[in-house]
């Protein structure tokens, strides 16, 4: 037979626990818990000091049994320190980078990517690329926020704005505020807001670049701090912020297309607007050109002739002249012409109403000299003209024709118009009269030899001439008188 230890054990159906008591080295199992104890130390009584465990389920692990990926045997994440279990790892169960001891080698990393850098201050600090476009191009990027204040808004407190809930520790750009020097970006909190460590107070903002994420106005936006450097101290100097870019947002609104990066004007076919040498230009004739133009703005307000008299306050025959053939044909005056018209008088006008002298006539009048010298030359208003004006047609021109010597013979004549109704019907001609001219003509010889009269004047015989002859026959007397020679 075998030899055979004997430890002490408490059965299945006992407590859980190790035993009150044991000897030193003593070792006990008990059922209930399946756990091992001994024994430790001695009180000088042959009673161990404390009771280990030392083995058995839940004391120690069984390195067969399998385990799920990323379970450590550890403590407790959270509050009170508590008997390792096995759990899952978590983040605090790891080192971080900071924590491990100063690099004395070069590090490589394998080709990777550092990400989520801070805003470098020192210049041994690394820097994202973001940052060093920003610097290379003026601006000073910042992380983007969630939305972008449109109006003044308080500062403490989750909210919404620009359409969008915003909850604590989300970043925001405050940029509408009535006391400007409070704009800038934010971390939303459930009481006072914070500002962002990357844009805190007492730094200059100038150039500071942020992209808005979301918003109904604001979103896909970018904005830049315009204030100037040294007058751009956060929390100190009233900030301004401008739209820097927006190209997620451009669409094309009424009356323009867009294709890709591209505008262009959507020009309604006949609708006044063309583009002539990539340049736009207005057509007014236009088919398609509705509307009138005020006559506050140079035009009639109405689209017929009619209408815009109307409008314009001119009605044919009181305002305006309607058509004339004769207004029309004046208007084809000389220059000048057509004024010196407007300048005849009423009187002068009635001058020239029924004459009918002629080119020829008129032109007696023309000569270097004023009219009023040549019109002093002339006859002045007298009876005797105004009756000579009476004269049967072509009368006056005869008159005319007549010579000195012709109007001398007529002068101091007593011829009555019996006497001269003798010569009524004579059709002599110019020769035949002139034989009687000047008394030295044929006819006048022949009549001074021919026939004579004689009288006898107290007894006295004498012959008588034709001058006597008409006197004795124009007062009729024939005393003393005989004719001789011939019928009396």
């Amino acid at each position: 037979m075998s030899n055979t230890i004997r430890i002490k054990k408490r059965a299945a159906s006992g407590s859980a626990g190790a035993p009150s008591s044991l000897s030193p080295s003593e070792l006990a199992f008990n059922e209930a818990d399946l756990k091992l104890y001994y024994g430790f130390g001695d009180t000088g009584s042959n009673e161990a000091s404390s009771i280990i465990t030392v083995g058995g389920s839940g004391a120690f692990f069984n390195k067969t049994d399998t385990r799920n990926a990323n379970i450590v045997l550890a403590g407790p994440t959270t509050g009170s320190a508590a008997a390792p279990t096995f759990r899952a790892l978590v983040a605090a169960d790891l080192l971080k980078l900071n924590e491990f001891t100063t690099p004395d080698g070069a590090v490589s990393l394998n080709s990777q990517k550092i990400t989520n850098l801070a805003t470098p201050t020192a210049d041994g600090d690394a820097a994202s690329k973001s940052y060093v476009d920003g610097v290379a191009s003026g601006l000073d990027i910042k992380d983007s926020v969630k939305v972008a204040t449109t109006a003044n808004i308080t500062l403490s407190g989750t909210q919404t704005i620009d359409g969008v809930a915003v909850s604590a520790d989300e970043r925001v750009l405050v940029k509408d505020q009535s006391t400007a020097s409070q704009n800038g970006l934010y971390l939303c909190k459930a009481s006072t807001w914070a500002r962002t460590s990357d844009l805190a107070a007492g730094v200059d903002a100038a150039g500071m670049f942020t992209f808005v994420e979301q918003g109904s106005t604001n979103a896909d936006q970018g904005f830049v701090c315009s204030s100037d450097k040294g007058s751009a101290v956060v929390g100190t100097n009233n900030l301004a912020f401008t739209q820097f870019s927006g190209g997620g947002n451009l669409t094309a609104g009424d009356g323009l297309d867009k294709s890709g990066n591209e505008f262009s004007v959507d020009l309604k076919s006949n609708g006044g607007l063309v583009i002539e040498s990539t340049e736009l230009a207005v057509d007014l004739a236009a088919s398609s050109i509705t509307g009138t133009l005020a006559i506050s703005d140079g035009g009639t307000g109405a689209t017929t002739a009619s209408a815009s008299r109307s409008a314009l306050g001119l009605a044919i025959g009181s305002n305006i002249q309607a058509y004339d053939a004769d207004l029309d044909n004046l208007s084809g005056c000389q220059s000048g012409g057509s004024a010196a018209l407007a300048a005849l008088t009423s009187t002068e006008i009635q001058i020239l109403d029924g004459a009918t002298v002629t080119t020829a006539q008129l032109n007696r009048v023309d000569a270097t000299s004023s009219i009023q010298t040549q019109l002093d030359a002339k006859q002045a208003s007298d009876a005797q003209l105004t009756e000579l004006a009476t004269m049967a047609s072509g009368t006056a021109d005869a008159l005319a024709d007549l010579t000195g010597t012709e109007v001398a013979i007529l002068d101091g004549a007593t011829l009555s118009t019996a006497n001269l109704n003798v010569l009524d019907g004579i059709t002599a001609t110019t020769s035949e009269l002139n034989l009687m001219d000047g008394g030295t003509s044929a006819t006048s010889t022949t009549l001074a030899t021919a026939d004579r009269f004689v009288c006898n004047d107290a007894g006295t015989m004498k012959q008588v001439g034709l001058s006597d002859l008409i006197s004795f026959i124009s007062d009729g007397s024939t005393s003393g008188y005989v004719v001789e020679g011939g019928t009396f």
